[in-house]
Order: C-alpha cells, then structure tokens, then sequence
C-alpha cells in the first residue's frame, strides 16, 4: 500500500478557488502512484485564518466536496480530503474531514472534536464533534482525527478500540511547535502500536508560518518518511500486515487495565 500526503502551501495571496484547483490537480497527479492520499486541515482557508471561517463556511457538499469527490474518482484513490469549514443547516460551523473511495463516494466525515483556541478562534467559532469515525480500505481500516486531536491519546485509544490500524491525522500545526508535532505523532504510533500518516501545511496564513514536515510513522515508532518545511508529496510504502505483527510480537494492548472498552 502507498500513501501520499500533500504538504499543501496555504499562502494567503492564492485565492480559495485557485487552491482549489491546484489541489484537485495534485491529487489526480497520484494516479498510479498512491493508494491512499492526504490532504492538511482547513487548506482552503488556513488553520489559523479565523476570521475567514464564517466567510469560506460552505455546506458539507459544497464546492471542496464536489471538487475533491471528482479529483479522486479521476485519480483512482482514497482521499482523505482534509478538512474543510462546514457550515450545517442549522448554521453551525464545524472543522469537517471528508473522506472519498476512489470511485468519489463519500464514505466519511468526521467533525474534530478538541478544537483549538483556548476559549478563542476555533474553540469559539467552531462546535465540536463528537463521534469517533473509522474508515474501513482493501489494506486497512483508518482511524480520523484532526490537529489539536494529536495531544490527546484517548481519542486514539478509542479509535483502536474500534478497530484503527492506521491513524490518519490531517493538521495547520505551527511552527514555534514543529518538535511537539513529531514527538506527539510518534508517540501515538508506539503507543497504539499503528501507523500514523500526520500532514500539515507549509507557508504562512493569518500570520502564522505553518510547520511542514508532514510524517509518516510506523508501529514501531520508525519514521518511513517525512517532508521538509514547504510544499511538497511525500509519498511512502506501507505494509497494512505490519500492525498486527507488532501487536503480536510485543501485545501490549493486551495488558491494558485502565479505559478499556
């Protein structure tokens, strides 16, 4: 199996529909290249472009919907097309990830839960989640989170429990807390005993310059891969079979006392 994750630059002089375009174009480019493709959190806006949200918001099938479903009917893949601002039909705003198949049906959505801001920005803009979703593929069954979802590993556990051997986190992370960003993906493969596929943006929005450096983990705590600070496809092979090997070889799953389901 082979994934890509697209470090898209979110730069705030490229207009919504432009990037739009440019990513849809991107991702039929991995045709042949990559079974699963990702996509960083709320790209067509910036994580951190809060004054943006309500503006952008667009209906769960709206424009991003429409283009990402085509974009990874074309190419073949499963795309995991990041997040995007949603706005529901009660006039909600949430941080939305869509998930495509390779014939462009919708097979997920996932609202993030732990929304950032410290009572500002998005954890006031934005209302939270609240179910885990899992996604089942030919080679793996996928468990979603969103960014700020990273600190906090009940959230993976219980993807687990629910049957996630890789755990695909869609981010806008910083860069003053790049090394956070990779000691925290590493830490939820080893713990977890999973893959982790964790992509961010490159480039600067809201005056916030993004981390990059996009990674790819695997049960074992080994990085297969990982970008630098700006655009870039890192594309890595993965073995799906190693995730039960590992949780064989070293159960240690099994000797949980605490918050098993």
């Amino acid at each position: 199996m082979r994934a890509s994750l697209i470090q898209i630059a979110v730069e705030e002089g490229e207009s919504v529909e432009s990037r739009r375009g440019r990513v849809a174009s991107l991702v039929r480019e991995q045709a042949g290249a990559a079974d699963l493709v990702v996509l960083p959190e709320l790209w067509t806006t910036g994580a951190f472009a809060y004054e943006a949200f309500t503006d952008q918001a667009e209906p769960l099938e709206g424009p991003t919907y429409e283009a990402m479903a085509k974009a990874a009917s074309d190419a073949g893949v499963w795309l995991h097309a990041g997040s995007i601002p949603e706005r529901d039909p009660d006039g909600s705003l949430y941080n939305t990830s869509l998930v495509f198949s390779p014939s462009g049906e919708l097979k997920a959505a996932y609202r993030k839960i732990h929304r950032f801001g410290f009572d500002k920005g998005e954890a006031v803009l934005m209302g939270a989640g609240r179910d885990l979703v899992t996604v089942r593929l030919p080679e793996t069954t996928v468990g979603l989170a969103t960014c700020y979802d990273l600190r906090f590993p009940e959230l993976f556990r219980g993807l687990v429990d629910a049957g996630a051997e890789t755990l695909v986190v869609s981010a806008g992370w910083p860069e003053r807390r790049r090394a956070h960003w990779t000691l925290l993906a590493q830490a939820r493969a080893v713990e977890n005993q999973a893959f982790v596929l964790a992509c961010g943006t490159a480039g600067t929005h809201a005056g916030v310059p993004q981390a990059g450096h996009s990674i790819v983990v695997d049960p074992w705590g080994e990085v297969l891969g990982q970008a630098g600070p700006g655009e870039e496809i890192l594309t890595v092979g993965l073995d799906p079979a190693k995730v039960a090997t590992t949780r064989e070889q070293f159960p240690a799953l099994k000797d949980r006392v605490l918050g098993r389901r």
